[in-house]
């Protein structure tokens, strides 16, 4: 028995090379999108995401990072950066006087609601109106698979967000 590595076929190594493709290609286009309508980076939208889904507008940095699926350090850098722009604040938990909370300031909402129209509009355009109905169906199936997959592996950088629901294939 070798070792001999198990190589892609051809029509593995061509739909890999397409996947990496189009995972540069989608970022860098909502970002500029991003960018031009809100001056929001695509991870400053990121988080405003996370911190709009509460309905008290914040989140733990600890929940934070995993919803992101950054590194807490990660976390703490981008946050501070957005604090700079007041965009977030950083509040000290009263719970347990350790741990932290992200929350939404009035700019950062009203830089998400500005951002959003644009951002659904591109991802609209980019996604969703180059699919038909079907091909959506297979794809939403294709990726539910792959991601139950990722989730179900050991260690941080595949560790499932508890905030989503379970993938069902």
């Amino acid at each position: 028995m070798t070792d001999e590595p198990r190589w892609l076929t051809p029509d593995q190594e061509q739909l890999w090379r397409r996947w990496l493709r189009l995972n540069a290609l989608l970022p860098a286009v909502l970002h500029r999108e991003l960018q031009a309508d809100a001056d929001l980076s695509l991870p400053d939208f990121d988080v405003l995401v996370q911190l709009t889904d509460g309905p008290e507008g914040r989140v733990r940095v600890s929940e934070l990072a995993r919803g992101l699926n950054w590194e807490r350090s990660r976390v703490s850098h981008h946050i501070t950066r957005m604090e700079r722009r007041g965009l977030v604040s950083r509040e000290g938990c009263r719970d347990d006087g350790r741990g932290a909370w992200v929350a939404l300031t009035g700019a950062g909402r009203t830089a998400i609601e500005q951002a959003a129209p644009g951002h659904v509009a591109t991802v609209r355009r980019v996604l969703f109106d180059v699919l038909t109905h079907d091909e959506l169906a297979v794809m939403t199936r294709v990726v539910d698979k792959v991601l139950a997959g990722l989730e179900g592996q050991p260690g941080p950088a595949f560790s499932r967000n508890p905030a989503l629901p379970a993938v069902r294939t």
